[in-house]
Order: C-alpha cells, then structure tokens, then sequence
C-alpha cells in the first residue's frame, strides 16, 4: 500500500459531495434549507435542463457579510453551531457546513449576497473548488446561489442523472414538501424559463390546508381530519386523511420533526398500527403531520442529508402517534362528513317532496314498484346483537320533517338485491352495504365486550422451547409482566432460549413459536408490541364476519333504519373489519348530472 497521506482539500470535498450530493434535487435542499435559516420569506428556484445545466436559488433572507464569503463555501464553516451544546440542541435546517464546499466543487458556483445594513453586494465564483476572490455586484438584501454544469468534472457522477422530467420532478417533489412545512415563506419554482409552481404565504388555518390541497389534491381536505394533541412535552399537529382516502403508494405521506421532513421507521411502524383495523390491505394512508419537541429529544445527526433522525426516548414517541391517531380514527363514523357537504344542488333550493309515508310492510306504492316487501318482518336488527328494538328504528318519512332534523344517514326506503340497504338523508341517496356495515358494529362491540373482562390464559401441557436472538431473548426478560398481563408467559432460560409456558385462551391453536418470535422481535425493535393484541383482534373480526347479517338477507324497514343508527354511534364505522368502505353518498348535484337535469 502506498504511505498514508493527507487528502488535498478539493478531493475532500468531492468525497463529501458523494454523499451530500446525489443529484440537482440534493443541491436544491441543500441551498434552500439555507435561505430558511436565514430567515427568507420568499424563495424563488430557477431550474434548467432538469438542474444539470442550472440551479439558482434566490431570496431575501439576512444574507452573508462580504468578508465571511469565502468562509461560506470552505469545509465545515458554518454559523449555525459552535459548540458540543449547540448541536444537542439544533434548531436549523443545516449545521454541518459542508453543503456549499461539497457542491462548488463538482459544478460552476457563484454566491452574490448583500447582508442587510450593507451598502453593497459582493460575489464570489467557484470552478470545480477553486475560489476567486470576491468582487462588488448588484444585488437586493438576501442571497444568490447559482449552480451551473452540475457534475461537469466528476463524469462517473453525470452519467448516473435520469431524464431532465425526471430530476425535475424530484425538484418539484423537494419544494412541495418544503412548502408544507414553512407556510410562512412564499415559494416559487420555475423550469426553463416558465414558471410552474407559486405557493403564496399561508397566514392562517385555511390558507395552510388550501396549500396542503395543492400538494395533495384538492380532495383531499373534504377526505382527511384535523389533528391537534399535546402531551408529555410532544406536540402532534396536522390532517390525516380518512381510511377510504387510501392510497396505492405511500406517496403522499409527510411527516416532519420540528420542522424538517424526515423518513423514520418508528414514525412508519406507529402510523401504519394506527390504520391497521381500518385500512384496507395493500393500501397506504395519506397524512401531513408535524411533531414538536424539544430538540434534545431527538439528533438529527444521523444521517448527512439530514432525512433521517433518532428519538432519544422512541418508545414515548411511538406510543404517543400510535394513541393519538388510533383515538381520532376511532371517532370516525359513518355519515359523519356528510356535514360538509351541500344540502342541495342549484336547481333544489327547497327540500324535494317525496313519496308519501312508508308504513313497513309497504303500501300499494309499494307494492307497484314490486320491491319484494313481506307481510311477516324479520326478527329486528337489534335482535341479532341480542337487545330489544328501539325507537331508533322508526321509519319517519323526509317529507314530514324539517331537513336539518334527519340524521346523517338518513332514513330507509328500500333494499336492493338483499345487498344494499337505499336511504334519504338531507343532501340525496345513501347506499349501504349491510354486512360490511353490521360486520364492523359487531366487531367493535366483541372488542369491547374482551376489554371489559379479564383475558384468560391456558396453560401449555409441555413447555416451549425456542431459539431467539439474544437481543430478543433480553426483551422476554424485560418485558416478562407486561406479557403476562396479555397472557403470554415467557422466561429467559439461556443467552438466546425462551420458554413459552402460557398463551392466552383466544389464541389456542396458534403457532406458539411464531406467535413469540414476532411479540419478540416488535419488542427489541420498538419497545412495545401490539402482536398479541392484533392476533386476537383477527380472531375476533372472524367472529364478527360470521356472525354479521349476510348478503342475502331481507330486512324490515325499522330493521335498516336501526343499522343506520348503529352505524351512525360506532367507532370507525365507514370500514369494515377489512378495510372496505361500508357506506357511499349520492348527493342531489350527483344525482342531477347523471339524469342531465338543469341543462
């Protein structure tokens, strides 16, 4: 091997942009982060030819000295921290000063900034890492930065860029997110000369989520819910969209830590128990959520581009977005936002009169129609959960009543195919699917019918050895009574042995070992495990599923109308157990275009 030596400052920095740099859209993070920290309230990116030709970044923040110009862009300068104590408590979006270093050196660069209180600008050139000295230009308060030629003497590096749509994209990705997280700063992104995307300053509640519809769509407020809960010194604010606003890809998920988008697998693992009784398999929530907490709670040094951080108490973290989120879905039910939607279209600005009122069985209206109505009802609904029938099942007609009297869902008028249960509510139809409807009241009641008692465990007749990590094996030990209030027994017998002695009594017949490694495996990872929980859970929604009113089945009217109110008062009651959406509504605008009324 040849004599150790140290590196030349250029080849250090080049190192680095490996790192930092990956392509036009790191350079772009990286220098508007910049402007962030300097206080910008208005950003503007000039992109060409996908940013390997040109990077610009202008704004208008507190801007650079002209004499700490040539500090900007050597390694590992910065203003940002000074000390071990500053980095234990960073609060800017950049602190590790190699961000500008990295980049002159693998592009032209030119930095022109005028510090406010300064008379004049002054600009410095940088080619490939070789600095000019700094000359006077002209040039508002804030800072310029253009990139040019990005990777024009690194050519291993130039060949590895995707298609000028491609890197775009990833820039325009980069901004959306950054535009989530400032509302305050006002953001504009040109390609090629022509202007794409302007986000104005959101100064309050509503300009904030307009800004959120922008990135996210414009459905996507109607489709979400708005969080705000503060505990333990966690601060959990933002709009997670409902269940049936899924979607195929995680692409739409925002999570920020003080401010900074991170990607964390804690975060992932806690959001994904939240939806796991309401989403439907193979589908993805969307949200944007943003966490404060002191920064000493977390380091976000781990990683050189900054997407990722560590909590230094994961497991309060964990249990916090878990409980907060799993609680707001919980309040979700069916009918619950036909609030916001508009009573009526243009051409019905009184309430629509409506067949005369429906005595059950039908009437000769009925009859007529040939909706199959028996003379001798079913046992009611409420029978099926074992309660009496109620009030609730009444079948009062729209007519008689004033709009804003009926419930969400509405009322009974009919049942289709023994499948769909048809009701008015004030803003149109409501089509119901009964036994995904039923499945989930049924589920919710089994599950609360097995909190309310104590969980029984079984005894193994001959105990269970298992091989484990030693990791693993260490969580057994720790975690041994919080398993056995689950009913789970498990005793470190060896540096990586455990012995299951007991299970709970719902899960006999399960697969013991794999039962234990995965509780296991949940808890050396995140400090908590909700297997047991999703396992019994899984039984109990199998329960539900069976015992739930079939396809099939002809209801009474008062029948249907009490599912709708039971729907209406349980939890999560627009999915069923699996996820699928039990309810949809057909608003009178709906129903107009379809049949071309108005026109």
């Amino acid at each position: 091997m040849s004599a150790i030596r140290l590196l030349p400052p250029e080849l250090i920095n080049q190192i680095a942009a490996g790192e930092v740099i990956e392509r036009p859209s790191s350079v772009v993070k990286e220098l508007v982060e910049n402007s962030l920290d300097a206080g910008a309230s208005r950003i503007e990116v000039d992109i060409e030819a996908g940013g390997s030709r040109l990077i610009r970044v202008r704004d208008d923040g507190n801007g650079i000295a002209s004499d700490e110009l040539s500090l900007a862009v050597a390694s590992h300068a910065t203003s940002k921290i000074g000390s071990f104590d500053d980095l234990e408590h960073v609060a800017s979006m950049g602190f590790r000063g190699e961000a500008l270093a990295s980049v002159s050196s693998v592009s032209r660069f030119a930095l022109t900034s005028r510090a406010r209180g300064q008379e004049a600008a002054f600009r410095i050139e940088v080619d490939g890492g070789r600095l000019q000295a700094a000359r006077p230009a002209q040039h508002p308060a804030g800072t310029s930065v253009e990139v040019r030629d990005l990777f024009y003497n690194v050519p291993a590096r130039r060949k590895f860029l995707r298609a000028e749509r491609t890197e775009f994209a990833h820039i325009d990705d980069l901004l959306k997110s950054l535009a989530l997280a400032r509302g305050a700063v006002e953001f504009r992104l040109s390609h090629n000369g022509k202007p794409v995307r302007i986000w104005k300053v959101a100064g309050d509640e509503q300009a904030a989520l307009q800004r959120v519809a922008e990135v996210l769509g414009e459905e996507f407020p109607a489709q979400s819910l708005r969080i705000d809960h503060a505990m333990a010194g966690l601060h959990l604010s933002g709009w997670v969209g409902l269940p049936t606003a899924s979607r195929a890809q995680a692409d739409a998920q925002y999570f920020y830590v003080n401010g900074r988008l991170v990607r964390d697998r804690i975060v992932a693992h806690a959001v994904r128990q939240a939806y796991a009784d309401v989403l439907f398999h193979g589908r993805h929530a969307a949200f944007v959520l943003y966490l404060q907490l002191d920064p000493t709670g977390v380091d976000v040094n781990v990683h050189p581009a900054k997407h990722e951080v560590r909590f230094r108490e994961q497991r309060l973290v964990h249990d916090f977005l878990f409980r907060t989120l799993h609680e707001v879905l919980a309040q979700t039910r069916a009918g619950q936002n036909t609030d916001a939607m508009p009573a009526t279209g243009e051409a019905h600005a009184v309430p629509v009169p409506v067949s005369p009122p429906m005595a059950w069985p039908g009437q000769a209206s009925q009859s007529r129609l040939n909706l199959g109505v028996r003379d001798a009802p079913l046992a009611g609904y409420a029978a099926l959960l074992g309660e009496a029938p109620s009030a609730s099942g009444s079948s009062a007609p729209m007519s008689e009543m004033d709009v804003g009297e009926a419930p969400p869902l509405g009322f009974a008028i009919a049942q289709l195919k023994n499948i769909f249960v048809l009701a008015e509510n004030a803003h149109g139809l409501v089509l119901v699917d009964m036994h995904a409807a039923h499945e989930r009241i049924t589920y919710e009641r089994l599950k609360a019918a097995r909190a309310c008692s104590n969980l029984r465990s079984q005894m193994l007749l001959v105990p269970l050895s298992i091989a484990v990590s030693a990791r693993e094996a260490a969580a057994a030990e720790e975690h041994a009574e919080a398993l056995a209030d689950w009913g789970l027994e498990l005793s470190r017998s060896g540096p990586s042995t455990i012995v299951v002695r007991r299970i709970p009594a719902l899960l006999e017949g399960a697969d013991v070992g794999q039962l234990s490694r995965d509780v296991l495996a949940e808890l050396a990872q995140h400090g908590s495990s909700r297997r047991l929980q999703e396992l019994e859970n899984e039984l109990l929604s199998t329960m539900a599923c069976h015992g739930s009113v079939r396809a099939g089945r002809r209801l009474t009217l008062p029948e249907m109308n009490a599912l709708l109110r039971e729907m209406e008062a349980t939890e999560r009651s627009g999915q069923c157990n699996h996820g699928r959406p039990t309810w949809t509504q057909l608003s009178l605008g709906e129903l107009d275009k379809l049949f071309l009324r108005g026109r």
